[in-house]
């Protein structure tokens, strides 16, 4: 098994369901850290580490969002079946929506998609695009919208690797085309009323991306609220509310549980790159 997946926490019973997170641009694992703490212990939580990314640092960085879905998918399938929700917030609400379409394509459809501070794929990307920017005026970006610490942009053995993913990220963005059908997957789109980033109402528009149920729901905050307590604990009730209540209403696909891994300490002013 690969890395593109890593578990956060561990526990020893049967798992009701799964949660699958999709950190923004660059973000690493440690984003939803406190998720770990804030989800029932029978809950898997399992958080997105594409290369260039988290403990995958001096990878390669990849520029589309195909090989990243495929990736994640790939691993995801040897982890055995469970009722799942997908979390993705900014670029990766876009890695999200793909990764529910290419997991509907192979008959297992996540119980919901959640997707936070992105624009729906029906808004096409035009120039100028955000991944041209200079690496100045895209570090200067990160830093106004709350992404960056200004302490973290001062150390350029760290910045520079996190600045290639960054940009590698908004290509995939700037360059993933709409399908051509809608999902039937359920959606819940979540934006933060002071978001520099996301017109906020442009959210309400993913229900043009499914067939399916959907909701569409207002916080205060800016483009990163999305990680606060407050925020976090109201969408993990939605989550919950998705997955089923016990152990004993799915099946795995495989014979045994996956074996939970330990995730490495991340530099605290990382948490939100």
């Amino acid at each position: 098994m690969s890395n593109w997946l890593i578990p956060l926490g561990r526990h020893d019973g049967p798992s009701r369901g799964r949660v699958v997170a999709l950190p923004h641009a660059g973000g690493w694992p440690s984003a939803f850290a406190s998720w770990r703490s804030r989800l029932p212990d029978d809950v898997e939580l399992l958080v997105a580490q594409p290369p260039g990314h988290g403990a995958r640092l001096s990878e390669e960085p990849l520029r589309r969002v195909e090989p990243m879905v495929a990736g994640l998918v790939e691993e995801l399938s040897e982890r055995g079946d469970l009722p799942t929700v997908i979390v993705g917030h900014s670029f990766g609400s876009v890695l999200a929506y793909a990764m529910a379409r290419a997991l509907e394509e192979r008959g297992r459809p996540p119980l919901l998609l959640v997707v936070s501070a992105g624009q729906p794929p029906c808004f096409p990307r035009t120039a100028p695009f955000a991944h041209h920017r200079p690496d100045a005026e895209l570090l200067e970006h990160l830093v106004m919208i709350g992404g960056v610490s200004t302490r973290l942009a001062e150390r350029r053995e760290l910045i520079d690797p996190i600045l290639a993913a960054v940009r590698a990220d908004l290509e995939a963005m700037e360059t993933y085309g709409r399908p051509v059908t809608e999902t039937a997957v359920p959606i819940l789109a979540v934006g933060a009323v002071d978001d520099p980033v996301v017109v906020t109402r442009r959210m309400s528009l993913w229900s043009l991306e499914t067939t399916g149920d959907f909701r569409w729901e207002l916080f205060e905050g800016g483009h990163f609220s999305f990680y606060e307590p407050e925020v976090t604990d109201r969408v993990i009730d939605r989550v919950l509310t998705a997955l089923p209540r016990t152990a004993e209403t799915h099946r795995f696909r495989h014979s045994e549980t996956p074996s939970p891994t330990t995730m490495r300490t991340y530099h605290e002013e990382i948490l939100h790159i």
